[in-house]
């Protein structure tokens, strides 16, 4: 196992729906409430954040403005500033709405369309990974950024379940230097070439995200 990640204790939630109505007891949702509408991620519109509040779930602060569900899901043993560096590694999550959630989402749609663009999610669960390297050379670059999304929990905790041994006992040292040392085979490639040379590198599934979330 790599001395340097090691797995958070968290998980997947297998129920995909939020179904207990918003807890405040006068509510009339607005154009605001649905700004800036994320339909390929995990970034959480206002009106989501309340269902969230009134399923007793707290969101959590994703590059700065941004809410989401993620949980940890690697984690670096020690500090490191130099070497291989763990930038961020998550398990996410976006909610469908079912039973009450959903029966005044379609009675506020009436008055409000906009809120089709809220009852048309479907359940997303999602694995983000990434390593970085440094060093006082000045070489920087991601050793491996993986991201992989699926509307299926079941699919998506059998290849959490998959991937998850094989980056754990990955030598991340020893990895750097043979990407670095390999550097011209993929360092001219674009986003998407990159992504496949990594994970053909590390044996592991091509990368999947950026879903669109409506049904």
């Amino acid at each position: 196992m790599s001395p340097l990640i090691r797995l958070a204790n968290n998980q997947f939630n297998p129920n995909g729906y939020w179904s207990q109505p918003i807890r405040k007891l006068i509510y009339i949702p607005t154009r605001e409430d649905v700004n800036l509408f994320d339909q390929n991620g995990y970034a959480l519109t206002d009106i989501e954040r309340h269902f969230a509040a009134g399923n007793d779930i707290i969101p959590k602060l994703h590059r700065r403005d941004q809410y989401t569900l993620k949980e940890d899901w690697f984690i670096q043993s020690m500090s490191c500033i130099e070497g291989p560096v763990l930038n961020h590694s998550f398990l996410s999550e976006r909610k469908g709405y079912a039973g009450q959630a959903l029966e005044d989402l379609k009675c506020w749609a009436q008055d409000l369309p906009l809120l089709h663009k809220i009852i048309a999610i479907q359940p997303k669960w999602g694995m983000d990974f990434s390593m970085d390297y440094v060093d006082a050379k000045g070489n920087c670059f991601e050793v491996l950024h993986w991201e992989w999304d699926s509307f299926s929990y079941q699919e998506a905790n059998a290849i959490k379940q998959e991937i998850e041994p094989i980056l754990l006992n990955i030598d991340w040292i020893d990895a750097a230097s043979s990407i670095l040392n390999k550097k011209e085979e993929w360092h001219h490639l674009d986003f998407f070439a990159q992504s496949d040379w990594k994970c053909n590198f590390f044996g592991i599934p091509k990368e999947r995200f950026k879903m669109v979330i409506w049904k």
